[in-house]
């Protein structure tokens, strides 16, 4: 049962209305649980009595520093969300009706429409079957002279083939690598940490996300010649950053743009949880290693793989899943946990099949891995507060619906 906050009223006299506040756990293990991890509501409220609510307020600022410094970029522009990152990528490139980016089949449908809404015109790129990443052979099978950008995703935390895509993309120099690092924060590809490698990268906030204010991105620029003209856009497309930096002495408008910024009590929500990054890297792992450790032996024979990940790449422990033997006993499964109290789920459906994605496709791709996966792949519940008996729960229930389903 959910409580209820009782109804005040307003300094018109009449009555506000009342909100229904769900319980997610109750007799369940719910898919995401996310949570205070420390101070989150203090800095709030701090933000509230600073008197700076907007974008670029203090925490903002903080924020952007401990971005920087993790990553090593040249700029972090918070944005209020993940999706408002890829479109300023978009309007960073000027893209238009002749330019065409790449981007997974299996990813979220902003990947791509973030790109599509600047005019341009989409290739549905494979991915490899190990780590559900843009497969850089199908890549350079893509590959033409339209081709202005390349935006694999850091599947489930774990870094995609950078060195493969690089190399691909050493042939085409007008083509920019944009990172979708929405899995992957604090991940890293050889000593890399991942969103540092591309020419952008961005980020989410989400509350799905191992760090959280609700909704929430960030734009991440790691080349120095972008960063004027990103401001720009960023700010509506005025000079205002200009102005306050003192570089002029009012500002106008100067290019396209829009309101990206997110607010500042967002942000302190956001540096509280980024304040206990180590913490929370550490819960995350423990809750990955220990499904891994508990299914290793006891799936192989039910038709269950679990996941990879590659020597050389340290994830960032976003999610658990695995891969079942056929999509129609994937459903059944789910089925039976939830039943049983586990809200597990699938994931993405390929672009490349959808009707929109056909309408602003350059020319039809095939994704074979991508059609397979997603049928067949399965979520397990992950958040940070997972406790160790909620794990053995969702691991009883898929062992118990696995054996029925066999």
């Amino acid at each position: 049962m959910g409580d209820q906050l009782a109804s005040q009223s307003s300094p018109t006299g009449k009555p506000l209305p009342s909100v229904e506040l769900v319980d997610l756990k109750g007799t369940t293990v719910p898919f995401n649980w996310p949570r205070l991890q420390g101070n989150e509501l203090d800095y709030i409220r701090r933000s509230v009595e600073h008197g700076v609510t907007s974008a670029d307020g203090p925490f903002s600022k903080a924020v952007v520093e401990l971005l920087i410094d993790e990553v090593g970029c040249e700029l972090a522009l918070l944005t209020t969300s993940c999706t408002a990152a890829l479109e300023l990528s978009a309007m960073l490139l000027d893209l238009g009706p002749d330019d065409t980016v790449v981007v997974p089949s299996f990813a979220f449908v902003t990947s791509a429409l973030a790109f599509t809404r600047q005019g341009a015109k989409v290739l549905f790129c494979d991915i490899e079957p190990e780590t559900l990443a843009l497969d850089p052979a199908h890549l350079s099978d893509l590959m033409d002279p339209s081709v202005r950008a390349v935006v694999p995703i850091h599947y489930a935390g774990v870094g995609c083939d950078l060195d493969g895509i690089e190399q691909v993309l050493a042939d085409w120099p007008e083509a920019s690598l944009i990172e979708d690092n929405a899995h992957g924060l604090f991940g890293s590809h050889r000593d890399r940490p991942l969103g540092s490698v591309g020419r952008m990268a961005t980020l989410s906030f989400h509350e799905t996300k191992n760090f959280t204010c609700g909704e929430g991105g960030a734009l991440i620029l790691n080349d120095q010649r972008d960063v004027d003209r990103a401001q720009v856009l960023y700010h509506k497309g005025t000079n205002r950053n200009a102005f306050l930096h003192g570089l002029v002495d009012k500002y106008t408008w100067q290019d396209t743009g829009s309101s990206f910024g997110l607010s500042d009590v967002l942000a302190a929500y956001l540096y509280a949880q980024l304040e206990q990054r180590e913490s929370i890297m550490a819960r995350r792992r423990h809750v990955w290693d220990r499904y891994r450790d508990l299914l290793t032996g006891q799936v192989e024979d039910l038709g269950v793989t679990l996941p990879v990940v590659p020597e050389g790449r340290v994830q960032a422990h976003h999610m658990f899943y695995v891969l079942l033997d056929r999509p129609d006993r994937r459903n059944e499964v789910l089925a039976a946990m939830r039943a049983s109290g586990v809200m597990g789920t699938f994931h993405y459906l390929p672009l490349h099949l959808s009707p929109h994605g056909q309408t602003v496709s350059r020319r039809p791709t095939e994704c074979p891995v991508s059609e397979d996966v997603s049928g067949r792949l399965l979520r397990l519940p992950f958040f940070t507060d997972l406790s160790d008996s909620e794990g053995d729960r969702v691991v009883a229930a898929l062992l118990e619906a696995l054996t029925a389903t066999a």
